[in-house]
């Protein structure tokens, strides 16, 4: 996937420790036009500080200013933390950059609402509706567009063929049912099920956002966000059938104390080849090798199964990706160079430089890697997809799911508790 935190993490922002007190910012927007030379300048946000993305996109910057002798470009790179906390002062100060990068959801609704990020549906409507569906979706708020994708992905299963081969698992599981057969198998021929990262919490938190799609619905996610109740039924039922996995004891020794990426982490578990299975984003291939030795041919991928009887299809997908919004008030430069980031010459140049997965059909060429390829499929066959519920929802609501969701998986809370600590902060947060 190029740079994993493009699309793992969200903007889990709104902390008093990151408000306006902070060491003074450089200035961003009201400023970029003009100038006595005649040259606009924009300022471009982004979290692309790791190879070989970051010289990537500063080429990509310098090609678009040749092709705009009248425009420069300010690139700004942070950290992807630091980026968090720069931008909630930002916000808070009311002043954003010309371009930043945003993963959607709750965080950039807030800026919307705030009167913060512009309006790009008319600015951007003769191109930007031939990008993937899917990728577009977190940054539509109201049917408007306040946002581009330059990255989308998925959250599935990466699992190892040969193990499912000595356990005797002929193919990988469509439903949940079977799902936990596979796990007993795999347990009952000495194989470590699942790796997972209890420390970090998010890797918890698809289980149980997985399974809320496949028993309530994927519409009963946004219906609960807006009526701050997230005890119905189908919700529990979520944390029941995740409390069934649970049960069956299918994780690695110590993982409520591992990470996820470090040499004794979740990724390294399964790309040496001592679990069977993750459930994770496109990215896991790149740091599974990273922190283990990778799988190669051994390994596949498949959707998070379906649950029978539930509301949710198997075609429903679950995950995010990167974008880029504009300050309200940017100049059209600033749109100019969102259409350029977006283009099928750019595009291409991504997928086969930085391994993100295409939004412009016409880059679908430059895919190599088979198990992306069917990450790709999934996503263009989606019938709907939900945001990771962290960037989804409001900073708070979204830290409450994984943190009642890791106490879940610790034994320390029910399948009804968390649905009620869950609704008892976005109560909070109204």
């Amino acid at each position: 996937m190029g740079d994993p935190a493009l699309s793992r993490r969200g903007f889990l922002a709104a902390s008093a420790a990151a408000g306006v007190g902070m060491t003074a910012l450089s200035a961003c927007g009201g400023g970029s036009d003009g100038g006595s030379s005649g040259t606009t300048t924009i300022e471009w946000w982004n979290i692309s500080t790791t190879q070989p993305a970051k010289d990537v996109w500063a080429l990509l910057a310098k090609q678009f200013e040749k092709q705009n002798p009248q425009v420069k470009v300010k690139i700004v790179q942070l950290e992807n933390d630091a980026y968090k906390s720069k931008m909630t002062a930002l916000t808070a100060s009311g002043k954003l950059p010309d371009i930043f990068h945003t993963w959607g959801g709750g965080v950039l609704k807030q800026q919307i609402d705030a009167g913060l990020v512009e309006d790009l549906t008319d600015r951007t409507k003769d191109w930007s509706q031939g990008l993937l569906p899917v990728a577009r979706k977190p940054y539509l708020v109201d049917e408007k567009v306040y946002g581009i994708p330059f990255d989308i992905g998925m959250i599935g299963f990466w699992y190892n063929k040969s193990l499912f081969r000595r356990a005797g698992i002929a193919a990988p599981p469509t439903t949940w049912s079977g799902f936990l057969d596979a796990v007993k198998k795999l347990k009952a021929a000495g194989i470590t099920p699942l790796a997972l990262a209890g420390k970090e919490k998010w890797p918890g938190m698809y289980y149980w956002a997985y399974l809320a799609m496949r028993t309530a619905g994927i519409d009963a996610l946004q219906k609960a966000s807006d009526s701050k109740d997230f005890t119905g039924e189908g919700f529990v039922q979520a944390g029941q059938h995740l409390q069934e996995l649970v049960d069956l004891q299918p994780f690695q020794k110590g993982f409520l104390g591992a990470a996820y990426s470090t040499p004794a982490g979740q990724a390294a578990a399964v790309g040496n080849g001592k679990a069977a299975m993750e459930l994770m984003g496109q990215w896991a291939p790149v740091v599974q090798a990273d922190a283990g030795k990778g799988l190669g041919a051994d390994l596949g991928f498949f959707p998070f199964p379906e649950v029978q009887g539930g509301k949710g299809a198997l075609t429903e997908v679950f995950g995010g990706g990167g974008g880029h919004a504009l300050r309200a008030g940017a100049p059209q430069a600033a749109v100019d160079f969102l259409k350029f980031f977006a283009s099928a010459a750019t595009d291409t140049e991504l997928v086969k430089k930085t391994g993100v997965l295409p939004i412009v059909p016409a880059a679908e060429s430059a895919l190599t890697d088979p198990n992306l390829t069917a990450v790709q499929a999934q996503l263009k066959a989606a019938t709907g997809f939900q945001l990771y519920l962290d960037q989804a929802y409001a900073p708070a609501v979204g830290q409450e799911v994984n943190d009642s969701v890791a106490a879940l998986i610790a034994g320390s809370r029910s399948a009804q508790q968390v649905t009620e600590s869950i609704t008892k902060v976005a109560k909070e947060e109204q």
